[in-house]
């Protein structure tokens, strides 16, 4: 048995985002493919065709989720399930034909959607890890050294595997950048799984070479995509005082239900979503 986790990011761009989100929703590797093969017909059921065919790239949580969608859904009590999914279909098809009906059906569509895609990663037992940060917060001066965000998902992933029965292994699986910015942070991963005294300790239950693929062909990277975005705009932790989006409350707890959280031989609480104000790295006990 072995555990993915899926790596996504939410508000790097530092513009309108509240809150930067580095985000990984971990998976047992038996049950990827049904959860892949799920989302897929849900996409067929809930809007009558795959999102990938309907825009012909990824469908980001940034356009699924956007105010604008909330507004739109608003404007009609909810559609029965078979109307909203054709009246959903006829729009996507033709984005021409606007009408307030399949208008109004989409936005709904694109909620249910999901609410649909958390609560069945709930069902699969995925785990949610994530760092929230704010956009001042103080980052690396050079890029040799990995930011603080990503030692704390490793850390995080690495306890949820060693409190697992058989110490499972787990593997990291990244939404490609350009490939310089890959290759910086494949070196920052190396580094540090290979030449700090955490890294190589971790090193034992995650492999510490990740996967890079497409996020527009990869369902899971999908998903961790709204799982960031809701983070993002939708979650808070105690002490964080940034707004958040009122409408995505309802999505917010469904990703709490599914983040990380053990309690230690001591009786403290350790969760998988944290929030982080400075990016510096702390130094690692090289060996």
């Amino acid at each position: 048995m072995s555990w993915a986790l899926f790596i996504d990011e939410s508000g790097q761009d530092r513009r309108n985002s509240p809150y930067e989100v580095l985000a990984g929703v971990a998976i047992e590797d038996r049950k990827i493919w049904p959860l892949i093969r799920q989302l897929s017909d849900a996409q067929q059921h809930i809007f009558g065709m795959r999102l990938y065919q309907a825009y012909g790239q990824e469908a980001k949580a940034k356009e699924l989720l956007k105010p604008k969608t909330f507004r739109h859904a608003a404007q009609l009590p909810a559609f029965e399930q078979n109307a909203r999914g054709r009246l959903a279909r006829e729009i996507l098809l033709d984005g021409t034909a606007v009408t307030r009906d399949r208008l109004t059906a989409l936005a709904q569509a694109k909620i249910a959607y999901c609410e649909f895609a958390l609560n069945l990663a709930r069902s699969h037992g995925a785990q949610v890890f994530a760092t929230m940060v704010p956009q001042s917060a103080p980052r690396p001066p050079s890029d040799d050294a990995m930011r603080k965000d990503y030692a704390f998902l490793f850390e995080r992933f690495y306890y949820f595997l060693n409190g697992m029965p058989d110490d499972p292994m787990g593997y990291l699986v990244f939404d490609e950048l350009d490939k310089a910015q890959s290759h910086v942070l494949l070196g920052q991963v190396s580094n540090y799984f290979i030449r700090t005294r955490n890294g190589r300790v971790r090193s034992r239950l995650i492999i510490p070479e990740p996967f890079f693929v497409h996020s527009d062909l990869t369902t899971l990277i999908q998903l961790t995509d709204i799982v960031a975005y809701v983070i993002s705009w939708g979650l808070r932790l105690n002490g964080m005082t940034l707004p958040a989006r009122p409408e995505l409350t309802g999505l917010a707890d469904r990703v709490k239900r599914i983040r990380f959280s053990r309690e230690t031989e001591g009786g403290e609480k350790i969760w998988g979503i944290k929030h982080i104000r400075d990016l510096r790295p702390v130094p690692l006990n090289p060996a």
